[in-house]
């Protein structure tokens, strides 16, 4: 077997609709509080602009997600008054949102729920168009402002991209209606706010982090849980290891190395960095279907080696059972060779679904730091 890796691949995608789950929590101040760090945190406050935002003290969202096929994971939003529903891939990778539209008169638009602005009372038009490029094709939207809803999170004004044309390829046979970027705003393609901007100036956040947790076991309708506001411990087990962002564009970490077995391989001697990308590789044709395919056989699963990669010193392990995607007795490797560059010429990883099913993963906005425990 060809052991040349250079990145996870993410296979994903299922049904199912979404049921809100409110948890009562303690304020942020309190915790803060019992801990003995509210006043560190009050002296700061000048320095992060995160920090400067009041957020809810009564509840956290649950949002759960779809696994389709292992190949994407997705879950409802909301869009305009009244609410006009779409299935939205919940993306760490990306940082705009964009949903069809009736605007839109291509093959992929026909099968998915589209937008329609002149049944909600609160859109309002912009005008400007952008084109968004993904590693399948682009895709141009026009811009729009409207309420946005999950469960009972409301951002008013969120502007968003109305789809005006979709490449076929993956969008006709995707099981989702849009993405909703979940990235730093200096990736958003036009300049245009992200929703997690939006639900932080408008105080919909019990903390400012968020939560995936991808079920290792997904059912037909339960692929895992987005929260948002909070981490649930209930997912997870023993401690969060944390890595500082390195870049603040995607959720960036720097991997200190990768090892195969009991090897350490040295390709990260100089330095790796790793993208943790929710999305991938729904939207990312280049990562699993321009790149080979290793067959492997399933007979020989126990006697593979466990993969390590270091990050921030903790090591984070994957057993042969979670890189080996048994489909019925016929097996692959669940990772292959990507070709992106990174900004400083170092190795990038794109840490995806694979991966993600084993560890829940933090995002920690306050502080651009992403947490990594043992998924239950």
């Amino acid at each position: 077997m060809k052991w040349l890796i250079l990145a996870l691949v993410c296979l994903q995608l299922s049904e199912g609709l979404v049921r809100i789950k409110l948890k009562k929590a303690k304020s942020i101040r309190e915790k803060m509080r019992e801990a003995g760090v509210l006043d560190d945190y009050l002296k700061k406050i000048k320095y992060d602009p995160v920090k400067k935002y009041r957020f809810s003290e009564d509840y956290v969202v649950y949002e759960p997600i779809t696994n389709h096929l292992d190949a994407s994971y997705f879950g409802e939003i909301s869009i305009g008054t009244p609410p006009q529903n779409f299935l939205v891939l919940f993306d760490t990778g990306s940082s705009n949102l964009w949903v069809p539209s009736t605007y839109c008169q291509a093959p992929a638009c026909y099968n998915h729920a589209k937008f329609k602005p002149s049944e909600s009372s609160t859109f309002t038009y912009d005008g400007q168009s952008y084109t968004i490029s993904y590693g399948s094709g682009a895709l141009t939207v026009v811009l729009g402002y409207d309420t946005l809803r999950i469960q009972s999170i409301a951002v008013r004004n969120q502007e968003f991209g109305l789809s005006k044309n979709e490449p076929s390829q993956p969008f006709y046979y995707a099981e989702f209606d849009g993405i909703l970027g979940m990235a730093y705003p200096s990736l958003a393609v036009g300049g245009t706010p992200t929703v997690l901007q939006g639900m932080l100036q408008q105080n919909q956040l019990a903390q400012p982090i968020f939560s995936f947790y991808f079920s290792r076991q997904p059912t037909y309708q339960y692929g895992g849980e987005l929260i948002f506001g909070a981490v649930d411990s209930r997912l997870f087990h023993g401690d969060i290891m944390w890595a500082p962002v390195t870049q603040k564009m995607y959720w960036q970490v720097a991997l200190n190395e990768f090892a195969i077995g009991q090897s350490v391989t040295g390709w990260c001697h100089q330095g790796c960095q790793a993208i943790v990308d929710t999305g991938c590789c729904a939207t990312r044709n280049l990562l699993f279907t321009l790149s080979p395919q290793y067959a492997v056989d399933c007979n020989e699963i126990p006697n593979m080696p466990t993969i390590t990669f270091v990050i921030n010193g903790a090591r984070l392990p994957l057993y042969p059972s979670a890189y080996i995607l048994n489909d019925n007795g016929y097996c692959t490797l669940g990772m292959e060779a990507t070709y992106l560059p990174s900004q400083d010429g170092q190795p990038l990883w794109i840490l995806g679904d694979v991966f993600l099913k084993e560890y829940y993963t933090v995002f920690d906005m306050a502080n651009n730091r992403i947490g990594f425990a043992a998924s239950v």
